[in-house]
């Protein structure tokens, strides 16, 4: 069961950006240089990306609890470093459930901004800023992890991460209310943001995995020193 929930966090990403990739690519009128990945849940064939962000959702849920199963319980980050990440399937989930208001004229006909705000788009904007700030804090939870089991190269790997996935998801954020020099790639940026930090999760739970040994192994064949917790 450890081995399947980690698999889920592995496949969650690859399988969301691949989804959003193909209806950006394939829906009419919309320019994903531009538009946010949320604006796929509007107009025709919106259902596709509901269905994607609920999906999603589950599958990082689900990782979130091999992770914690993984971290072993009672080291280091084995409980912030899980939970944020289920805060991140969360706020998927609920983006899903909640359609986002149109933005940046999409779909066409529609205000660069809405006004006044639905309640679903404003409830999918909290759930979005809800997943999108729990993202960092479990890069930078994991952090510490990686510092103290003297992985250095992790340690940088996740607090760069982190760090960049924050900073991304505001400058984005800025374009997304029309700011001139960066609301025409503003979807762009967004979909930079959303890889960097499926990308990490997806690296954490190949790492985790790893660890675990494959059917009939002995103790001493599957012995690593990955992520041991001080």
């Amino acid at each position: 069961m450890k081995r399947l929930l980690l698999i889920c966090g592995a496949l969650a990403g690859p399988l969301f950006v691949l989804a959003f990739l193909i209806e950006g690519a394939t829906r009419d009128s919309y320019n994903p240089m531009r538009h946010a990945v949320s604006s796929l849940a509007n107009g025709p064939f919106g259902w596709t990306q509901t269905v994607n962000f609920l999906v999603t959702g589950v599958l990082v849920t689900m990782a979130a609890f091999g992770w914690r199963i993984a971290l072993k319980p009672g080291k280091r980050g084995s409980v912030f470093g899980p939970l944020f990440v289920g805060l991140w399937g969360i706020g998927l989930i609920g983006a899903g459930v909640f359609e986002a208001d149109p933005v940046s004229g999409y779909p066409p006909g529609t205000p660069p901004m809405p006004d006044p705000m639905t309640t679903a788009g404003t409830l999918h904007d909290l759930f979005s800023l809800l997943g999108f700030l729990s993202v960092p804090l479990a890069c930078w939870v994991l952090t510490r992890r990686f510092a103290k089991a003297g992985q250095k190269g992790w340690a940088l790997y996740s607090v760069l991460s982190g760090a960049l996935f924050l900073t991304l998801f505001f400058v984005c954020s800025v374009g997304f209310t029309q700011a001139k020099g960066l609301v025409d790639v503003a979807g762009l940026i967004q979909r930079i943001t959303v890889t960097i930090g499926f990308t990490w999760i997806t690296a954490v739970s190949l790492l985790l995995l790893r660890r675990e040994p494959p059917a009939g192994a002995s103790v001493r064949e599957v012995r690593q020193p990955v992520l041991a917790g001080r």
